[in-house]
């Protein structure tokens, strides 16, 4: 729809037609009114807060317009339009920015977070004022200029990864990512005083996770994944196994049918189609502007078509998490996502406690049989031994679960590194390659399959890596509970019997949204305790066996 600047400024000028010749009456009855009723009506905490609800969703509203806009730059704008679409950014993150941090807004916050909050209607209100607040101090402590710089840095460093990544040149996208390194750490030193620049960054991820818990569950995992990796590409089954050929890539993997066959799996697994879009990008996603408006993307190769399929199952996760939230409480802050692990805990519940699950494939593989009949021959065992194949690999998007967790290690001990200086922005390319030998005895060709492959960094998300790990193990210890809780559970989902399960994660997670202070307090909700990663490693360790007959 082309902008029309009449449907802004049509209220306004009729208020000015009628205002001169009526605005002495008005005042004389206002002024009567105001008599009579002023000395009697008491503002209560429940007004303030409905007062600062209406803040909060016209911010949360505007907040969805920049998602649009940041959708549509990574899907649809062609790169002569960049320029102006970051632009638009910054601008739109200015007017943002004005509406976060107004006077009025922090005297309501100031004067809500020293009243009784007790007196408000709910759990989900009293958080709201908890969060908003939260929000407001983060915000009030950038300044405008940092806000709208960060707004068009995003884009930009977009453009700068697209192109580097294009000719696989890491050194012409150093300059661009030094900027942002440099924005962030200037942030982090304004918004969280109190932590390393690192753990602020952190922090606006995984709320509460610092870097010293982050060390610790990611040695542990390490220091039993490493040995489960060398049983696993030591045995005989991993030795031997062939890929069926009908399973290979190929011309025949045709992307129109790969499109037909990701729709219909995202339809059955819930995605409702009339509330979002599915398209395709360079880098899968998923965004919108609202759970109304909820869109996924994937990409498609003839050479690799699982990861059509695979991608969008996690999406479509990710877009059950937002089509679920809690209208209630729509467009405030308790209906958001706790955190972005907690979010991946739901995409990676689908793509790895489902999609990789040999009953997922008793109900999947008629379904490939006939977008692809060549693969009729193909069993629903044989599906299943395919998309949980461990294969040491260099992209993380590509990586099986089990090598998975090494990708992310590794990323997160070159943010480390990057932000307290012990290395060199300029030989991260080097270094990349390096620690890749290292975990994973795998040498990196060039920049757009090594340093370069993740879009990450280019939106200055440092610190969301770990949240990749993190979901991974929430999302087993939801499993381990949704099997006690869910009769059959398996059997349901052999026969594509989904709604039961979604609607229990809707209940148990979607929902709550930001209700609960932190991750740990929502599965303690959920599961009955806090993060466990050690049924993770137990899940991994039980599937792997039986799969790779290890001793």
């Amino acid at each position: 729809m082309k902008f029309n600047y009449r449907n802004v400024l049509g209220p306004i000028a009729a208020y000015t037609a009628i205002g001169a010749s009526s605005f002495s009456f008005r005042q004389q009855s206002m002024a009567l009114y105001c008599t009579n009723t002023i000395e009697s009506k008491e503002i209560t905490i429940q007004d303030k807060y409905n007062k600062l609800e209406d803040k909060i969703k016209e911010i949360e509203r505007l907040g969805g317009i920049k998602a649009l806009l940041g959708w549509d730059s990574m899907v649809m704008l062609k790169p002569g339009s960049a320029n102006a679409r970051n632009e638009q950014q910054s601008a739109i993150s200015a007017v943002i920015y004005e509406k976060q941090t107004s006077e009025e807004l922090g005297k309501l916050l100031y004067d809500l977070s020293n009243s009784d909050l007790n007196l408000l209607s709910s759990d989900y209100a009293r958080a709201n004022v908890r969060d908003a607040l939260r929000d407001y101090t983060l915000t009030i402590r950038k300044s405008k200029e940092m806000t709208m710089k960060d707004a068009e840095l995003e884009g930009k460093g977009y453009e700068s990864w697209l192109a580097a990544r294009k000719a696989s040149n890491y050194s012409d996208f150093v300059p661009t990512l030094k900027e942002i390194i440099d924005l962030k750490k200037e942030i982090a030193a304004v918004s969280y005083p109190e932590l390393s620049s690192y753990d602020g960054n952190v922090d606006i991820f995984e709320r509460g996770m610092r870097t010293k818990r982050l060390n610790e569950i990611f040695t542990a995992a390490k220091l039993d994944i490493v040995p489960l990796i060398q049983r696993i590409t030591s045995s005989k089954v991993f030795k031997e196994y062939e890929i069926p050929e009908p399973l290979k890539g190929g011309p025949v993997w045709e992307v129109e049918k790969q499109k037909a066959l990701c729709a219909e799996i995202a339809e059955k697994i819930g995605f409702d189609f009339n509330k979002g879009r599915f398209d395709v990008s360079v880098h899968p996603f998923t965004g919108g502007s609202h759970p109304t408006d909820i869109r996924i993307t994937t990409r498609y190769s003839p050479e690799n078509w699982i990861e059509g399929v695979s991608g969008t199952v996690h999406e479509v996760g990710h877009a059950l998490y937002e089509q679920g939230r809690n209208s209630e409480y729509d467009n405030t802050p308790v209906s958001r996502a706790l955190s972005m692990g907690v979010h991946e805990s739901q995409s990676l519940f689908w793509e790895r406690m489902i999609f990789q699950s040999k009953e997922f494939w008793i109900w999947a593989t008629p379904i490939l049989h006939k977008h692809f009949p060549h693969t009729a021959s193909c069993t629903p065992d044989d599906l299943y031994k395919f998309v949980n194949q461990v294969e040491p690999g260099l992209i993380r998007i590509e990586a099986d679960e089990v090598t998975y967790p090494l990708h992310i290690i590794l990323r997160f001990e070159i943010e480390q590194g990057l932000f307290d200086g012990s290395i060199d922005i300029n030989n991260l390319s080097t270094i990349w390659n390096k620690k890749i030998k290292e975990s994973l005895n795998i040498d990196v060709p060039n920049d757009a399959k090594g340093v370069l492959q993740d879009i990450h960094w280019s939106g200055g998300a440092f610190g969301y890596f770990p949240s990749y790990s993190l979901g991974a193990m929430i999302a087993a210890q939801l499993f381990e509970t949704a099997e006690k809780e869910i009769p059959d559970l398996r059997a349901k989902i052999s026969n594509g019997e989904f709604p039961i399960l979604r609607e229990w994660l809707r209940k148990k997670i979607h929902e709550k949204g930001s209700l609960y202070a932190s991750p740990d307090e929502l599965l303690v909700a959920a599961t009955g305790r806090p993060l466990d990663p050690n049924i993770y490693i137990k899940y991994l360790e039980n599937k792997y066996k039986n799969l790779y007959n290890l001793d």
